[in-house]
């Protein structure tokens, strides 16, 4: 499993953590439909890509003609 892969799993645990936490703590209410569930959208898309290796962001982007990175940065260590 590769930095990027492990990154982006604790990037969403953290965002579905503390979304979570404020729904428990009663700070927000998640029974309700709001934009809180946009940011459930994108933690749970995170720590999904990061076991699947799949982000439809990058698909979308591919397809619009955008370069992933190169691997210069591991070259320079």
């Amino acid at each position: 499993m590769t930095i990027e892969r492990i990154v982006r799993i604790v990037a969403g645990f953290f965002i579905l953590l503390s979304l979570v936490l404020a729904h428990v703590l009663g700070q927000v209410d998640l029974a309700q439909m709001s934009w809180l569930w946009f940011t459930a959208f994108v933690g749970l898309n995170l720590f999904q890509s990061g076991f699947t290796n799949i982000c439809p962001l990058v698909t979308i982007l591919k397809k619009l003609g955008f370069k992933e990175a190169s691997a210069t940065c591991a070259a320079e260590r």
